[in-house]
């Protein structure tokens, strides 16, 4: 078997494109992974067309040989679009790879050690806040009172977690987004609005998770863990670029703090594992590849760290994570997101099979699900 062509596929995603990578074989098989970078999905692009003079013709069962080969292709340039650009055609390759032994993926990483993996509903009211004309059948958050709403629906929806941003509600609702990275108390006040509604509505056996991003420097992510700590979240997500750094904000609050998802390779990950600077590690699997994801989660491992793996993109990355959480040991819980563009269930052949608040194991060879290149092609990128 051979790999014929090697190609990236864009699809609007409202505010990003959701971006796949295609690989196609002299015997039929194709393979299909995603690698969704969310500021420069053409540079992406390029660098997966970059990738193909060195995969055209080779074996695509080789994964590990070929992954390596990418890397070192790579080498004066590692992390950043380069890593995915690589692991979306990784993740392509193992897609094939199973399916030509007509086995789902996570029996080639010794089988499933669990048939149901809990989510959590993420971004909860940040998408209905950045992007209300994407949801005209859901209501526009213009009070705490529709944030009170959104929670029940959560609860209602059989989810047992969630996570969300800083979402002001107004008539225009808002999500907060901190150029400058000050903090204020206005900010302060409004988190803890935000997080009490929220516990109020969902009551007190359901997670709540708060992300942060990159909002803020040591003393703002300090001065908002203090604020929710009353109300007893599974974690605070933050993320920093200083292993000391996150740690610091670790040791000064009984919050449990989640961080990493923006790391890359194995390499990327030790010094904060080593600190244990966190108490949860966010793997992306569509940034990272199935080769490094799995070593990320054995060194978290080694360091009685859980895993959490970082996922809102479309239902193929759902999919892809289902392999990676199946055969993990240390695993927390999966995002996923379930608001989303209205044509998200349209682009893939299967819907993840989440009910009740679990995601069910896919049962079909590859990675269990196929791209609708068809409907895709109905929303192309860029606009």
């Amino acid at each position: 078997m051979k790999i014929t062509n090697v190609k990236p596929i864009f699809c609007d995603g409202d505010w990003r494109a959701f971006t796949f990578v295609k690989v196609e074989t002299d015997e039929g098989l194709v393979g299909y992974g995603e690698c969704t970078e969310n500021r420069s999905p053409l540079g992406l692009g390029g660098c997966i067309r970059d990738l193909e003079p060195l995969l055209i013709g080779k074996d695509p069962r080789a994964v590990e040989k070929l992954y390596h080969e990418m890397c070192q292709h790579s080498r004066m340039s590692p992390g950043g679009i380069a890593q995915k650009a690589i692991a979306g055609v990784e993740i392509a390759l193992w897609d094939i790879k199973a399916k030509a032994l007509n086995v789902p993926l996570y029996e080639l990483f010794g089988g499933p050690i669990r048939d149901r993996i809990r989510v959590y509903w993420s971004h909860c009211g940040t998408y209905r806040a950045q992007s209300p004309e994407m949801y005209p059948d859901k209501p526009v958050l213009k009070t705490y009172d529709d944030i009170a709403r959104l929670g029940e629906e959560v609860v209602a929806k059989g989810y047992t977690a969630l996570k969300t941003n800083i979402v002001i509600p107004g008539e225009r609702p808002r999500v907060l987004w901190i150029q400058d990275q000050n903090i204020d108390a206005g900010i302060l006040r409004a988190v803890d609005r935000l997080i009490s509604t929220f516990r109020r509505a969902v009551g007190d056996d359901i997670d709540i998770c708060l992300d942060l991003n990159f909002n803020f420097k040591t003393e703002g992510f300090v001065q908002v863990a203090k604020v929710v700590e009353p109300y007893n979240l599974m974690w605070l997500e933050m993320d920093i670029y200083d292993p000391e750094a996150l740690l610091q904000v670790k040791e000064a609050t009984r919050v449990p703090i989640c961080s990493a998802e923006t790391l890359y390779t194995m390499k990327g990950y030790l010094p904060y594992l080593e600190k244990h600077a966190m108490d949860f590690c966010m793997i992306d699997l569509p940034w990272n590849g199935y080769i490094e994801s799995r070593r990320v989660a054995a060194l978290a491992d080694m360091y009685e760290i859980m895993v959490a793996p970082h996922n809102y993109y479309s239902h193929l990355s759902t999919f892809m994570s289902a392999h990676l959480c199946a055969a993990v040991p240390n695993l927390k819980i999966l995002e996923t997101d379930v608001d989303s563009v209205p044509w998200r269930d349209d682009i893939t052949t299967e819907l993840p099979d989440i009910r009740n608040g679990y995601l069910h194991l896919p049962k079909k060879p590859g990675i269990g699900v196929e791209l609708n290149e068809k409907e895709i092609a109905k929303h192309p990128w860029p606009k």
